[in-house]
């Protein structure tokens, strides 16, 4: 399983395609080892904890993104991302993150997808503005998001 968008490959972490991680000494955090974890106690769980964003044209992971786990009894998910810094502005989240929300609508198993960003995250912000999520709350740190099928 792979989706493909304009300038990116995404595909879901399994134990094979995180090989592609560490050979590169790709490290943003703790998602993919939480990932593998996830898969390894219930291999349904696939697609729905971290994937890998590779860039085509050179076949460097230059983030991940995915979900916070299964769907939810109300058919709704987290989605979340992180980008290395060098790769930041050049519409890669967006392009990413829209392809896995569609991915996840499409299964017939997500009704809604929420999301949370830091108060002062504009980027990301930015990103789930264009993606169409919709301001939903605010906490003293945080920013919560949903979009609804």
């Amino acid at each position: 399983m792979k989706l493909e968008t304009e300038r990116l490959e995404i595909i879901p972490c399994t134990q094979e395609s995180a090989q592609i991680a560490v050979e590169q000494s790709y490290d943003n955090g703790p998602q993919i080892s939480m990932s593998l974890e996830m898969l390894k106690a219930d291999a349904t769980s696939l697609g729905w904890g971290t994937w890998l964003v590779v860039e085509k044209r050179n076949g460097k992971v230059i983030g991940d993104i995915g979900f916070k786990g299964k769907p939810d009894a109300d058919n709704q998910i987290e989605v979340g991302y992180g980008f290395l810094k060098e790769h930041w502005n050049k519409g890669y989240a967006t392009e990413a993150v829209g392809a896995i929300m569609q991915w996840a609508f499409a299964t017939g198993l997500v009704e809604v997808i929420i999301a949370e960003t830091l108060l002062d995250n504009y980027g990301s912000m930015r990103v789930l503005e264009k993606l169409d999520m919709k301001k939903v709350g605010t906490s003293e740190e945080m920013v919560n998001w949903k979009l609804v099928k």
